[in-house]
């Protein structure tokens, strides 16, 4: 019996070392020296899959717990790194074009359970109700405690028009809530605009993919060819914008920002992952692309602006925000964000598959670290359908288990800390929440009559221009 574990672990050793060196590990290895390859550790690997080999109660091939192992590396550093398939990477890749079969609802895994992080504007998921920090519990008939977050991800996509039943937890619901979905072809509309009222404009950017810089262009010019007279004030919108492509986010800030004005920059262990990234046309367009910025009104540059954020918030978005802030070009109002600052680059492996891996920290132009604190408004500005819920059961980037610590502790190290606004006294909720309406949420139509941060949004400019007025 020893004889034949020790010719797994051998043949275990090699895959290993195969694997190893198609990731090019070594060539790692040489840059730092001074942290070889741990044999021992690799030893006791091919020891258990030695073990599994010879003595697991079904024959398992070498692929599926070489796979296995690489998925288990990536997914217990972080909850953002992970192992893409074929199929995942394909996923990736169409996701980021702005249409995609599924659900619509960006996730995360936490405590082996697939958690809402934001549900997509327009999307099955949005309109069944689902909300941020939903916990999925089953999948059909399939406990999600058994899958991969891929695996489960696997399962809510499929053939549009199909239906799906998902078994959810939700903090303030007595029992366990089930929704039946049916899958649809996800079209994000990236960017919504109008004009609020004569002189006020609307911008809603629900995700960052890759036309959106182009779309976001057209419709400040079209706001601006739309309204008599001077622009007098602009609100911006990145409540429930989950993120998207870095490039994007950049030609947003971009767009409201100088010339050349610091947008954004991150910090890793490799020369690779350390950038700065400017509003400069080198730093958002992609490929050979014309300036899709060089035509916009002059006024965008200066008109008074507001930009509304949430718990949902994340990533791009906190990248947008953080900039504005960090130049005084925009006061902004609502919650406190998601705090997803971590750069996730993906590294194609060959087969068609990649490794999604975490490898350097978002900053702000003023040098403020995003990762698991997210952006404080300016003006903390409560949503009155959601002010009565328990404050614990929202969901951030700090709440997810295994998340990337913030590189400044300025607490630790006797620094300041801004310390957010005190909330402003929300409007009375016109409706009660009846029992058993957790089932059925009104949902809130952003930018429509009955938004209250957007009222309060408008108010302040009004004021603003009051003040400018005097």
């Amino acid at each position: 019996m020893r004889s034949r574990i020790e010719k797994f672990g051998l043949i275990g050793l090699g895959l290993i070392a195969g694997v190893l060196i198609s990731l090019q590990l070594s060539a790692i290895a040489d840059k730092d020296s001074a942290e070889p390859l741990p044999i021992e550790e690799l030893r006791a690997f091919s020891e258990v899959f030695g073990r599994i080999k010879s003595d697991y109660v079904e024959p398992v091939t070498d692929k599926k717990l070489i796979t296995e192992a690489i998925t288990g590396m990536l997914t217990g550093l972080d909850p953002h790194s992970s192992y893409l398939d074929a199929d995942a990477f394909k996923e990736l890749q169409i996701g980021t074009q702005g249409e995609f079969g599924g659900l619509g609802i960006e996730v995360g895994m936490e405590d082996g359970l697939v958690k809402v992080i934001s549900p997509i504007e327009d999307s099955p998921a949005y309109h069944a109700g689902m909300k941020s920090g939903d916990l999925i519990i089953k999948l059909d008939d399939v406990m999600v405690k058994s899958l991969t977050l891929s695996d489960a991800v696997k399962r809510m996509r499929g053939k549009p028009g199909s239906k799906i039943v998902l078994t959810v937890i939700r903090k303030e619901a007595p029992k366990p809530l089930t929704f039946t979905l049916t899958r649809a072809v996800i079209k994000v509309q990236s960017v919504k605009s109008k004009l609020v009222e004569p002189g006020y404009a609307f911008i809603r950017i629900t995700q960052f993919q890759e036309h959106t810089g182009e779309n976001l262009a057209t419709a400040i010019t079209n706001l601006f060819k739309q309204n008599q007279g001077a622009m007098k004030g602009l609100v911006l919108d990145l409540r429930n914008d989950p993120g998207g492509l870095l490039n994007s986010s950049v030609a947003a800030s971009a767009a409201f920002l100088p010339k050349d004005a610091l947008v954004v920059y991150t910090e890793g262990r490799n020369a690779e992952a350390k950038m700065r990234l400017t509003a400069a046309p080198n730093d958002y367009l992609r490929n050979s692309e014309k300036d899709y910025l060089k035509n916009l009104p002059a006024a965008v540059k200066t008109v008074p602006m507001i930009v509304l954020v949430n718990g949902g918030s994340a990533s791009a978005s906190e990248i947008v925000a953080g900039a504005l802030q960090d130049h005084k070009r925009a006061v902004i109002m609502g919650t406190q964000t998601f705090g997803k600052g971590s750069v996730q680059s993906v590294l194609p492996l060959g087969n068609n598959t990649a490794i999604k891996l975490t490898t350097a920290r978002y900053y702000t132009p003023g040098g403020r670290s995003i990762q698991a604190k997210g952006i404080v408004p300016d003006i903390v500005v409560e949503d009155p359908a959601t002010v009565d819920q328990d404050q614990t059961f929202r969901m951030r980037e700090a709440d997810l288990e295994r998340h990337l610590s913030n590189s400044q502790e300025l607490d630790a190290k006797g620094g300041a800390t801004v310390k957010p606004a005190a909330p402003a006294a929300p409007a009375k909720s016109p409706t009660k929440r009846e029992e058993g309406d957790a089932t059925k949420p009104k949902m809130l139509e952003f930018g429509s009559k009955d938004d209250y941060q957007l009222r309060q949004a408008l108010n302040l400019l009004k004021g603003m221009n009051i003040l400018q007025g005097k």
